[in-house]
């Protein structure tokens, strides 16, 4: 049986549209990481988190992402590179006010640039914010 607050967590992983079995890496782990989310998120795909070193295919990259963490971009990019065509990276970044945050503007710059749309924003823990993001529809077809 999961505890109450477990069951929360495992909410947010849902509503992160992880399944069980899902492969999800996750980049930009570092001390300051919601550890409940992390393991809602195992939990929920019945194993373990990717590294930045995997090389295949994911369908939902987690990028914790902070002010200070250099080029999104570049980031993004990255990120894109093991994604599968019906994939989601969630950026996930501190909240206002918490050490770290990025403005909404910031990501809503990088997205595009990136190759990507941006679809909606969640509350994913107490600190982090996570915004969604897909290949566009129009990118599908010249993939």
């Amino acid at each position: 049986m999961v505890a109450a607050e477990d069951a929360g967590k495992i909410g947010v992983a849902e509503k992160l549209g992880i399944e069980s079995g899902m492969v999800v890496q996750e980049l930009g782990w570092d001390e300051d990481v919601d550890d409940a989310l992390r393991a809602a998120v195992e939990e929920q795909i019945g194993g373990d988190l990717l590294d930045e070193d995997a090389d295949e295919t994911v369908s939902t990259v987690l990028l914790w992402w902070r002010e200070d963490d250099g080029d999104l971009v570049d980031a993004l990019l990255e990120a894109t590179g093991v994604l599968a065509e019906d994939g989601v990276i969630w950026v996930l970044t501190p909240k206002t006010g918490r050490p770290g945050h990025v403005e909404p503007s910031d990501i809503a710059e990088a997205v595009p640039t990136a190759g990507l749309s941006q679809t909606s924003n969640i509350s994913v823990a107490d600190d982090w914010a996570g915004t969604r993001l897909v290949w566009p529809k129009s990118a599908k077809a010249k993939r």
